[in-house]
């Protein structure tokens, strides 16, 4: 679901307001009736809210859009929330960096080799 969503959002959305924003997740309640889109919202505060808004006007066709993508039994209620965690600061973030400085997980406990 959150593959389709960001899909929709940048290729199949005309709406400039909704340019830079990327879905980081999307958590589904049990009873299928709700779901939390994460999104991360670019720039300042005026654009990030230029963009909440955008997304809002834009819920009922990002809806319909995700129910012809997804077969669910139910498509769930879609709610919008800014994801404060930015995105370097995920753990995948942290492991693609740390894979292209080549350097291996130090671990924490363990004391450093004395040598001979």
């Amino acid at each position: 679901m959150r593959e389709e969503l960001s899909e929709l959002i940048r290729f199949e959305s005309a709406d400039p307001r909704l340019t830079g924003i990327d879905v980081s997740g999307v958590i589904v309640s049990p009873d299928m009736k709700k779901a939390d889109v994460l999104v991360s919202l670019p720039g300042n505060a005026k654009a990030r809210g230029e963009a909440m808004e955008g997304l809002m006007n834009a819920k009922a066709y990002l809806r319909k859009k995700l129910a012809a993508r997804v077969e669910l039994f139910r498509m769930p209620e879609l709610r919008f929330v800014a994801d404060s965690e930015p995105v370097t600061d995920r753990p995948l973030a942290k492991l693609l960096r740390r894979a292209r400085r080549g350097r291996p997980k130090t671990d924490p406990d363990a004391t450093p080799q004395a040598s001979a």
